[in-house]
Protein backbone atom coordinates (compact mmCIF):
# COMPACT_ATOMS: atom_id res chain seq x y z
CA UNK A 1 0.00 0.00 0.00
CA UNK A 2 1.20 3.36 -1.35
CA UNK A 3 -0.71 5.38 1.02
CA UNK A 4 -2.75 5.44 3.68
CA UNK A 5 -5.29 8.61 5.44
CA UNK A 6 -3.52 8.72 8.58
CA UNK A 7 -5.60 11.28 10.22
CA UNK A 8 -8.01 14.33 9.89
CA UNK A 9 -7.86 17.62 11.97
CA UNK A 10 -10.22 20.58 13.81
CA UNK A 11 -9.45 23.60 14.62
CA UNK A 12 -11.26 24.42 17.77
CA UNK A 13 -12.05 27.52 20.49
CA UNK A 14 -12.03 24.56 23.11
CA UNK A 15 -9.94 21.69 21.65
CA UNK A 16 -9.56 20.00 25.06
CA UNK A 17 -12.80 20.07 26.20
CA UNK A 18 -13.44 18.70 22.16
CA UNK A 19 -11.02 15.48 22.58
CA UNK A 20 -12.89 14.80 25.79
CA UNK A 21 -16.39 14.69 23.54
CA UNK A 22 -14.88 12.12 21.32
CA UNK A 23 -13.32 9.92 24.04
CA UNK A 24 -16.71 9.83 26.06
CA UNK A 25 -18.97 9.74 22.80
CA UNK A 26 -16.92 7.77 20.40
CA UNK A 27 -14.82 6.18 23.00
CA UNK A 28 -11.74 7.25 21.36
CA UNK A 29 -8.14 6.90 23.30
CA UNK A 30 -5.77 10.19 23.87
CA UNK A 31 -2.07 10.08 22.98
CA UNK A 32 0.06 11.49 25.67
CA UNK A 33 3.25 12.05 22.68
CA UNK A 34 2.09 15.98 22.73
CA UNK A 35 2.31 19.22 24.79
CA UNK A 36 -0.96 19.84 25.91
CA UNK A 37 -0.34 23.85 24.30
CA UNK A 38 0.02 22.14 21.10
CA UNK A 39 -3.05 20.42 20.24
CA UNK A 40 -5.00 17.61 21.37
CA UNK A 41 -4.73 13.74 19.54
CA UNK A 42 -7.29 10.85 19.96
CA UNK A 43 -7.33 7.73 17.81
CA UNK A 44 -9.74 5.07 16.75
CA UNK A 45 -6.85 2.85 16.13
CA UNK A 46 -6.16 3.32 12.65
CA UNK A 47 -6.43 6.76 12.50
CA UNK A 48 -6.00 9.91 14.37
CA UNK A 49 -7.99 12.95 15.23
CA UNK A 50 -6.38 15.92 16.00
CA UNK A 51 -7.75 19.08 17.67
CA UNK A 52 -5.96 21.78 17.16
CA UNK A 53 -6.32 25.24 18.80
CA UNK A 54 -7.94 28.21 16.83
CA UNK A 55 -5.10 31.09 16.47
CA UNK A 56 -5.72 35.04 15.37
CA UNK A 57 -7.38 35.09 11.85
CA UNK A 58 -8.30 31.23 11.45
CA UNK A 59 -11.79 29.86 12.02
CA UNK A 60 -12.86 27.04 14.58
CA UNK A 61 -13.78 24.07 11.81
CA UNK A 62 -13.51 20.90 10.31
CA UNK A 63 -10.29 21.70 7.73
CA UNK A 64 -8.23 18.85 6.56
CA UNK A 65 -6.76 15.53 6.32
CA UNK A 66 -3.88 13.97 6.23
CA UNK A 67 -1.97 11.17 4.22
CA UNK A 68 1.07 8.85 4.90
CA UNK A 69 3.12 7.68 1.85
CA UNK A 70 5.66 4.68 1.82
CA UNK A 71 7.89 7.46 -0.33
CA UNK A 72 7.40 11.03 -0.37
CA UNK A 73 10.02 11.61 -3.25
CA UNK A 74 7.81 9.27 -5.36
CA UNK A 75 4.65 11.28 -4.85
CA UNK A 76 6.51 14.92 -5.30
CA UNK A 77 7.56 13.09 -8.46
CA UNK A 78 3.78 12.61 -9.71
CA UNK A 79 2.91 16.55 -8.47
CA UNK A 80 5.30 17.17 -10.33
CA UNK A 81 5.06 15.84 -13.66
CA UNK A 82 1.23 15.34 -13.57
CA UNK A 83 -0.04 18.44 -11.49
CA UNK A 84 2.71 21.11 -11.94
CA UNK A 85 -0.06 24.13 -10.55
CA UNK A 86 0.29 22.12 -6.93
CA UNK A 87 2.90 23.55 -4.51
CA UNK A 88 3.69 22.30 -0.90
CA UNK A 89 5.29 23.98 2.09
CA UNK A 90 7.49 22.17 4.86
CA UNK A 91 5.36 22.50 8.31
CA UNK A 92 6.83 23.87 11.28
CA UNK A 93 8.73 21.21 13.82
CA UNK A 94 5.69 21.99 16.08
CA UNK A 95 3.09 20.48 13.53
CA UNK A 96 4.23 16.88 14.28
CA UNK A 97 1.66 15.46 12.31
CA UNK A 98 3.08 16.05 8.98
CA UNK A 99 6.24 17.05 7.29
CA UNK A 100 4.47 18.68 4.38
CA UNK A 101 0.98 20.53 3.49
CA UNK A 102 0.07 20.45 -0.13
CA UNK A 103 -3.14 20.61 -1.66
CA UNK A 104 -5.04 18.92 -4.72
CA UNK A 105 -6.07 21.07 -8.16
CA UNK A 106 -9.36 22.14 -6.39
CA UNK A 107 -7.22 23.66 -3.38
CA UNK A 108 -8.51 21.60 -1.02
CA UNK A 109 -5.60 21.45 1.81
CA UNK A 110 -4.29 17.74 2.97
CA UNK A 111 -0.91 17.16 4.48
CA UNK A 112 1.86 14.68 3.52
CA UNK A 113 3.99 12.25 5.43
CA UNK A 114 6.37 9.69 5.55
CA UNK A 115 7.66 7.37 8.24
CA UNK A 116 10.37 9.06 10.04
CA UNK A 117 10.36 12.13 8.16
CA UNK A 118 12.72 14.39 9.58
CA UNK A 119 10.48 17.16 10.86
CA UNK A 120 7.25 14.63 11.71
CA UNK A 121 7.15 13.07 14.49
CA UNK A 122 5.55 9.42 14.90
CA UNK A 123 2.36 10.71 17.21
CA UNK A 124 0.11 8.14 15.55
CA UNK A 125 2.51 4.79 15.70
CA UNK A 126 1.29 4.33 19.63
CA UNK A 127 -0.10 0.67 18.24
CA UNK A 128 -3.37 -0.29 16.70
CA UNK A 129 -6.76 -1.59 18.34
CA UNK A 130 -9.87 -2.13 17.39
CA UNK A 131 -12.89 -0.42 19.04
CA UNK A 132 -16.82 -0.25 17.94
CA UNK A 133 -17.70 2.69 16.81
CA UNK A 134 -14.56 4.32 14.29
CA UNK A 135 -13.75 6.83 11.86
CA UNK A 136 -15.28 4.88 8.14
CA UNK A 137 -14.86 7.80 5.72
CA UNK A 138 -13.90 11.57 5.25
CA UNK A 139 -16.13 13.60 2.84
CA UNK A 140 -15.41 17.14 1.56
CA UNK A 141 -17.23 18.85 -1.08
CA UNK A 142 -15.57 20.49 -4.00
CA UNK A 143 -16.02 21.59 -7.48
CA UNK A 144 -14.30 18.84 -9.70
CA UNK A 145 -15.12 15.63 -8.45
CA UNK A 146 -14.08 13.59 -10.99
CA UNK A 147 -10.72 14.97 -11.67
CA UNK A 148 -10.19 15.17 -8.00
CA UNK A 149 -10.84 11.53 -7.58
CA UNK A 150 -8.30 10.81 -10.83
CA UNK A 151 -5.53 13.25 -8.80
CA UNK A 152 -6.22 11.06 -4.98
CA UNK A 153 -5.81 7.66 -7.38
CA UNK A 154 -3.29 8.77 -9.55
CA UNK A 155 -0.58 10.17 -7.04
CA UNK A 156 -1.17 8.23 -4.07
CA UNK A 157 -2.94 4.78 -5.24
CA UNK A 158 -5.88 5.28 -3.56
CA UNK A 159 -8.62 2.26 -5.01
CA UNK A 160 -11.81 4.24 -6.92
CA UNK A 161 -14.80 2.33 -5.30
CA UNK A 162 -17.73 1.15 -7.08
CA UNK A 163 -20.80 3.07 -6.75
CA UNK A 164 -24.73 3.54 -7.82
CA UNK A 165 -25.17 4.43 -11.56
CA UNK A 166 -26.53 7.71 -10.52
CA UNK A 167 -24.54 8.62 -7.42
CA UNK A 168 -22.64 12.15 -8.35
CA UNK A 169 -19.72 11.30 -5.68
CA UNK A 170 -17.30 9.98 -6.17
CA UNK A 171 -15.38 7.58 -3.62
CA UNK A 172 -11.88 6.22 -3.27
CA UNK A 173 -10.27 4.11 0.03
CA UNK A 174 -6.50 3.37 1.13
CA UNK A 175 -8.43 -0.16 2.60
CA UNK A 176 -9.54 1.04 5.59
CA UNK A 177 -11.33 4.72 5.78
CA UNK A 178 -13.53 6.04 2.35
CA UNK A 179 -12.67 9.45 1.00
CA UNK A 180 -15.86 10.86 -0.07
CA UNK A 181 -15.13 13.42 -3.17
CA UNK A 182 -19.36 15.30 -3.37
CA UNK A 183 -19.77 18.35 -5.78
CA UNK A 184 -20.60 21.42 -4.97
CA UNK A 185 -23.17 23.56 -5.96
CA UNK A 186 -23.76 27.03 -4.24
CA UNK A 187 -27.72 26.34 -5.05
CA UNK A 188 -27.40 22.97 -2.81
CA UNK A 189 -27.59 25.59 -0.04
CA UNK A 190 -30.59 27.61 -0.92
CA UNK A 191 -32.57 28.00 2.27
CA UNK A 192 -29.66 27.34 4.54
CA UNK A 193 -26.14 29.08 5.35
CA UNK A 194 -23.63 28.59 2.54
CA UNK A 195 -20.74 26.76 3.14
CA UNK A 196 -17.17 26.90 1.21
CA UNK A 197 -15.69 23.94 -0.93
CA UNK A 198 -13.87 22.22 1.59
CA UNK A 199 -13.40 19.39 4.59
CA UNK A 200 -17.96 18.50 4.84
CA UNK A 201 -18.03 16.24 7.62
CA UNK A 202 -16.29 13.44 9.24
CA UNK A 203 -18.55 9.98 8.95
CA UNK A 204 -18.60 7.11 12.63
CA UNK A 205 -19.92 3.56 12.21
CA UNK A 206 -21.24 2.40 15.27
CA UNK A 207 -21.82 -1.00 16.75
CA UNK A 208 -25.42 0.24 17.58
CA UNK A 209 -27.44 3.10 16.77
CA UNK A 210 -29.76 2.40 19.90
CA UNK A 211 -26.74 2.00 21.73
CA UNK A 212 -25.09 5.11 20.49
CA UNK A 213 -27.87 7.57 20.68
CA UNK A 214 -28.32 6.29 24.46
CA UNK A 215 -24.72 7.36 25.33
CA UNK A 216 -24.66 10.28 23.58
CA UNK A 217 -27.89 11.74 25.66
CA UNK A 218 -25.86 10.25 28.57
CA UNK A 219 -22.56 12.05 28.43
CA UNK A 220 -25.00 15.02 28.03
CA UNK A 221 -26.75 14.73 31.27
CA UNK A 222 -23.30 14.19 32.96
CA UNK A 223 -21.11 16.86 31.54
CA UNK A 224 -23.66 19.86 29.83
CA UNK A 225 -20.11 21.02 28.10
CA UNK A 226 -19.94 17.28 26.15
CA UNK A 227 -23.47 18.32 24.88
CA UNK A 228 -23.84 17.13 20.87
CA UNK A 229 -25.44 19.64 18.92
CA UNK A 230 -28.51 18.84 17.24
CA UNK A 231 -28.75 19.49 13.20
CA UNK A 232 -31.90 20.38 11.93
CA UNK A 233 -33.30 22.68 14.35
CA UNK A 234 -35.61 25.64 12.14
CA UNK A 235 -36.05 26.39 8.83
CA UNK A 236 -32.50 26.67 7.61
CA UNK A 237 -31.23 23.35 10.18
CA UNK A 238 -33.57 21.08 8.07
CA UNK A 239 -32.07 22.26 4.57
CA UNK A 240 -28.84 21.66 6.04
CA UNK A 241 -29.88 18.05 7.37
CA UNK A 242 -31.89 17.08 4.64
CA UNK A 243 -28.81 18.06 2.38
CA UNK A 244 -26.79 15.97 4.21
CA UNK A 245 -29.03 13.03 3.99
CA UNK A 246 -29.76 13.49 0.34
CA UNK A 247 -26.23 13.69 -0.85
CA UNK A 248 -24.23 11.71 0.89
CA UNK A 249 -25.92 8.17 1.41
CA UNK A 250 -23.40 6.58 3.78
CA UNK A 251 -24.70 8.55 6.74
CA UNK A 252 -28.33 7.30 8.41
CA UNK A 253 -27.76 10.18 11.51
CA UNK A 254 -26.24 13.94 12.01
CA UNK A 255 -25.01 15.71 14.39
CA UNK A 256 -22.42 18.46 15.58
CA UNK A 257 -19.88 17.99 18.22
CA UNK A 258 -19.27 21.26 20.58
CA UNK A 259 -17.71 23.46 17.82
CA UNK A 260 -20.30 22.50 15.52
CA UNK A 261 -18.44 20.35 13.42
CA UNK A 262 -20.78 18.15 11.24
CA UNK A 263 -20.84 13.91 12.05
CA UNK A 264 -22.41 11.63 10.23
CA UNK A 265 -23.04 8.22 11.73
CA UNK A 266 -23.93 4.95 10.39
CA UNK A 267 -24.81 1.61 12.04
CA UNK A 268 -22.56 -1.04 11.31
Amino acid sequence: MFAKINHVAIISERYAISGKFYEAVFGMRSFDQLSPTNAIVVGDGYIGLNINPRYEARPARLDHFGIEVTDVEVAYERLRRSYPRVEWVKRPSNRPFAGITTHDPDGNVFDLSQRKMANRTDVYEAGAWEQPRRIEWLALRTLNPQAMRDFYHQVFELEVKSKAANDPNEYLTDGHITLVIMPWHITDYAGTGIVSPGMDHIGFSVESMAAFLADVERVAGENVQLTAKRVGHGPEGRARLELALRTCPLGSHYLADIDGVLLAVAER
